[in-house]
């Protein structure tokens, strides 16, 4: 089976397609087996796609977590999946319509060099009411803004969001200790009132234009980068007044930019194509 690997600020997936994917019976072992950083290849997740049609730029998306779980959506999984479909030319158009569980997210090439692109990816519009989410601590909430979370009996004011997929960002004036803020993420992760769930992010703002994220993904844990992570983080500040609505976001190995636009968020960043490989059959 052939695979590429991608990785997007440190954030790595492999790609498979579609096709290949019909022999394994089991996408969700597979992808934990694949993703094992010792016994397997390595990658935060998998992703499976296929292209529908070539000269309108359609394909359809799956992503899988390290852990075997599946996910509605990933931002930089789908940045790491356009730059494997330009890389090997596999669209026609500069733009490509991904279809997701969360709904379809348009993707437009910005910048191509050698095995390095600059792709600018549309969000879709953030879900904020705890139905959408969901949240759920018995109460309907139109949205979560500062929100008292207790975690191990300290209270941590949390604003979540959805993307497609859920996250909770923490707003911290100084990172915690790496060990301390693993474990708050963690606990949020598969706090009950998060019944699918959730992702963290621990915000630092550094002015109206640039913040710094540290992220905690559902199933992976802490991750180098986040694409989705990086937008409701953004979100995040914006409803909270704390940035205007195009933010630079700061991630440990890099930056992307993130635009509220109107309704809808984008989110600009880079992928860069690693290697491809063959993996044997058992």
């Amino acid at each position: 089976m052939k695979f590429i690997k991608i990785h997007s600020l440190g954030n790595d997936f492999l790609v498979i397609d579609q096709k290949e994917a019909t022999s394994i019976p089991d996408l969700s072992s597979f992808a934990q087996n694949i993703c094992d950083r010792h016994t397997g290849v390595g990658a935060d997740g998998l992703l499976v796609i296929a292209v529908k049609d070539k000269a309108k730029g359609e394909v359809n998306f799956r992503i899988f977590n390290a852990d075997g779980t599946e996910a509605e959506v990933s931002g930089n999984g789908l940045r790491c999946a356009a730059a494997r479909l330009y890389h090997q030319k596999r669209i026609e158009s500069s733009k490509i319509l991904f279809l997701t569980t969360a709904g379809p997210r348009e993707s437009k090439l910005i910048k191509q060099k050698n095995n390095h692109f600059l792709i600018k990816i549309e969000m879709g519009i953030p879900q904020l009411s705890s139905s959408d989410i969901p949240f759920d601590d018995g109460s309907f909430h139109e949205q979560i803004i500062d929100y008292p979370l207790s975690i191990n009996k300290k209270i941590y004011p949390v604003t979540v969001v959805s993307l497609g997929n859920p996250h909770c960002s923490v707003f911290v004036d100084r990172f915690p200790a790496r060990i301390e803020w693993h474990q708050i993420g963690r606990e949020i992760e598969s706090h009950p009132f998060f019944p699918k769930r959730i992702n963290a992010e621990f915000v630092r703002v550094l002015n109206r234009g640039e913040i710094e994220v540290l992220f905690w993904e559902r199933g992976v844990g802490e991750t180098l980068s986040s694409g989705s992570g990086s937008c409701a983080a953004a979100v995040a500040s914006i409803l909270k007044k704390l940035t205007d609505r195009k933010v630079k976001v700061k991630t440990s190995m890099g930056s992307l930019t993130v635009e509220w636009e109107k309704e809808k968020v984008y989110q600009t960043g880079p992928a860069e194509v690693v290697f491809e490989g063959s993996l044997l059959s058992n």
